[in-house]
């Protein structure tokens, strides 16, 4: 299909209708010419595709399809490949149900652990996230079919998402809040760009110019589409002028088509900017019209098996003293909790999968182990005689495994949790329970950090997130090691919720929210202030053990324009095969910014056999070295040397090597009356300036008199001493200044 040649034998008329969609899924046809509609459909760990004809809100039932883990599971993987595989799958799905495009990834930064969408995100680290988002989205799109990677941008939380405002300084926008998408564009490829519901400093998502145009286009060279959050439009004109092109959904499209050629017809809107959003919908609707001739398969048996699998690879060993975990089978063993029995295995809201299949831990083990109920997740049943035979049965096994987490009314999207504990049930079962069996382990399910006040009364904890239909199987292989564990967190766990760093700031006060901690949030809050945390950021143990060993830089010196290659090796040094993720942090040795402890900027994914050792190789570039700097409104490398670090979490760095890396671009410095002496005497021009000149009383005299560090004092007054304040001491005229100044400006 020509789309450019369609475009010139549109109407405006026409031209303004495909700028908003057909019912709730699917864009607008044009039959005069060949152009038929093309559907879209939730995601992004399943397919979620209306049977049938859609209501007005799009919450009708949806086909049977399989329902993979969810995003917080997913990142746990720390596998690219693995991602990469997930996308092809639903790109299949897809293609067999004509979708073309699914709508995801969604790669929010966690700020909160509250989020009550956190389960569909993947980290509190930008690179992890980007780097998922975008190997999800190759695999996708590799199938014809269209990645919409969302929420765009800094849509953090659920309280007021609609039209709540994100207040957030530049360098924090560019530097924590924006990279993952940035990756999603530049290295993903991805089609489309949903637009978030709120505000950024003031101007919402959907007509937010510098986000939607000036960012996503002319700095990063997105070509393709941008598509509101369902339901986001504000003003439809000035949307299109920034840079949005479809509206969903359709509902509303009869007032706002008319409003968009009206204002074609006005001279309000330019025609050159109905033109670029016109043709960039045709595109993505030739390439949907394709899907309609392709011949593909549903295989919900076989997804189903691979859902079970891609589990087992994100599942998170928190803690296993005593070698607690895998059960060696036929220990007799309890298994405890209502989710063994009905596994909470996904989020609600509009990721919700009317599973093909869902497996329990109880299904799998049929008869094998006793089983307890322990709590109700619902009020109505009595607590008390649910612990008590839990307890009882507990005291004949010789291991009990309790089956706990957050309810699905705990966490969901539209509302964000209140608490970071589990209901107290829970809490007081694995206590009561712990305090009979000296071999219990808890299973966790849910999809974000869960205050655990019982840690140390336990002796392994699995945590699952939300790990999908195959959730029953995959735990049942793990806890009794027909597969070992090899998840890392993609966020930290903090011993409690007051300790987080967006604590007095979240959700917010009348839909106005302060990012007040800055680029400090996650790992690079907790490390900076050396806080303990329950569990660190890339955290996650195995059933065997693995060596780091020859850490290598391919230079010593680099310009910020070099390529640093890195290598080491990991060698399995226990009895079982596994696989390890190995993580690699830059840490700026010395910084005049502030800057984290040390930053994620390479992820390996290795599985190893019993006394396997192999070599990694990473590579980074200009920005893994790099902070953004507001005064150039880019990313700079200030010259220093800087610490490759290799680890097993954030907070387990195992191997270090060091190169001096210089940047080849200088900040803009201009010298005023108020600038500091310090900074002015770190200048060249102004060593040599003051080297020649030495007003009287500059060198200061006998101090004495004033005390003990009256000489620090002095020194310190003549750093933080402003340019203006040499007048103001005589040691200079109003004109030698201002001379002064001119020559430092150059």
């Amino acid at each position: 299909m020509d789309c450019r040649k369609i475009l010139s034998e549109l109407t405006l008329e026409e031209k303004a209708g495909l700028c908003s969609g057909s019912g709730f899924w699917r864009t607008k046809a044009v039959e005069r010419l060949g152009i038929s509609k093309v559907m879209m459909c939730d995601g992004p760990h399943g397919l979620r595709k209306q049977k049938g004809e859609e209501d007005h809100l799009g919450i009708n039932e949806s086909i049977e399809a399989v329902c993979f883990p969810t995003a917080s599971a997913l990142a746990s993987s720390f596998d690219t490949d693995l991602l990469e595989t997930l996308g092809e799958t639903l790109g299949e799905e897809c293609r067999a149900e004509n979708v073309a495009m699914l709508l995801g990834p969604g790669i929010n930064m966690k700020r909160s652990p509250l989020c009550g969408r956190n389960f569909e995100y993947f980290s509190e680290d930008p690179y992890l996230a980007g780097v998922l988002g975008a190997s999800y989205i190759r695999g996708l799109q590799s199938k014809g079919v269209a990645a919409c990677v969302k929420h765009y941008a800094a849509n953090n939380q659920e309280t007021r998402r609609m039209n709540g405002d994100s207040i957030l300084d530049e360098r924090t926008l560019h530097e924590v809040y924006l990279p993952a998408f940035e990756m999603a564009v530049r290295d993903g490829k991805t089609r489309s760009v949903m637009c978030a519901y709120n505000q950024v400093n003031g101007e919402f998502c959907a007509e937010n110019k510098l986000l939607l145009n000036d960012i996503l286009r002319d700095k990063w060279g997105f070509g393709g589409f941008v598509v509101t959050d369902w339901g986001a439009v504000k003003d439809r004109v000035k949307g299109i002028v920034s840079g949005l092109d479809l509206q969903m959904p359709g509902s509303a499209g009869h007032h706002t088509d008319a409003m968009i050629a009206d204002a074609v017809k006005s001279g309000a809107l330019d025609m050159a900017d109905l033109d670029k959003t016109a043709l960039r919908l045709l595109e993505f609707i030739a390439e949907g019209m394709k899907l309609s001739t392709v011949d593909s398969v549903f295989d919900r048996q076989k997804d189903h098996d691979k859902a079970v699998d891609i589990a087992k690879e994100c599942a998170v060993l928190l803690k296993n003293d005593d070698n607690a975990l895998p059960i060696k089978k036929g220990v007799k063993t309890v298994f405890i909790g209502e989710f063994a029995k009905k596994p909470r295995y996904q989020g609600a809201g509009s990721s919700y999968i009317n599973s093909y299949k869902v497996t329990s831990a109880l299904d799998i083990m049929g008869g094998g182990v006793t089983y307890a109920q322990g709590y109700a997740i619902k009020p109505g049943q009595d607590d008390n005689a649910l612990l008590s035979e839990a307890v009882n049965a507990a005291k004949n096994a010789e291991a009990a495994v309790i089956f706990a987490g957050l309810p699905d009314a705990f966490e969901s999207e539209g509302f964000d949790r209140k608490t970071m504990s589990m209901p107290d049930n829970q809490n007081k079962l694995i206590e009561a329970v712990a305090a009979v069996q000296p071999n219990t382990v808890v299973v966790l399910h849910g999809g974000a950090p869960i205050e655990l006040p019982w840690l140390s009364k336990v002796k392994a904890v699995l945590c699952m997130y939300l790990g999908g239909e195959g959730v029953g199987k995959a735990t049942v292989d793990l806890l009794y090691g027909d597969a070992v564990p090899s998840g890392k967190l993609a966020e930290t766990w903090p011993v409690k919720l007051s300790n987080n760093p967006s604590y007095l700031s979240f959700p917010g006060e009348d839909g106005v929210v302060e990012y007040r901690e800055g680029i400090y949030i996650g790992y690079r809050y907790y490390d900076k202030k050396e806080m303990n945390v329950l569990f660190p950021f890339g955290h996650g143990l195995s059933y065997t053990e693995f060596k780091y060993s020859s850490l290598t830089i391919d230079k010593a010196e680099m310009n910020d324009t070099d390529i640093l290659t890195v290598r080491l090796k990991i060698k399995n040094t226990g009895g079982t095969a596994g696989k390890e993720a190995v993580q690699l942090y830059v840490k700026d040795v010395e910084s005049s910014a502030g800057r984290p402890v040390r930053e994620l900027k390479g992820i390996a994914k290795v599985s190893l056999a019993s006394g396997e050792e192999k070599e990694i190789v990473f590579t980074l570039d200009k920005r893994s070295f790099a902070y953004y700097e507001p005064k150039i409104h880019d990313w700079f490398v200030e010259s220093g040397v800087f610490a490759i670090e290799a680890g097993a979490s954030s907070r387990d760095i195992r191997l270090s090597a060091e190169v001096n890396v210089k940047g080849t671009k200088a900040l803009p410095i201009v010298f005023s009356i108020n600038s500091p002496m310090g900074l002015v005497m770190a200048h060249p021009k102004g060593q040599e300036l003051f080297s020649q000149m030495r007003p009287q009383g500059i060198d200061g005299g006998d101090m004495s008199a004033l005390g003990e560090g009256a000489e620090e004092m002095a020194r310190a007054m003549m750093q933080e001493m402003p340019l203006g304040g040499l007048v103001n001491f005589g040691m200079m005229t109003q004109e030698q200044l201002q001379g002064i100044i001119a020559m430092l400006n150059g």
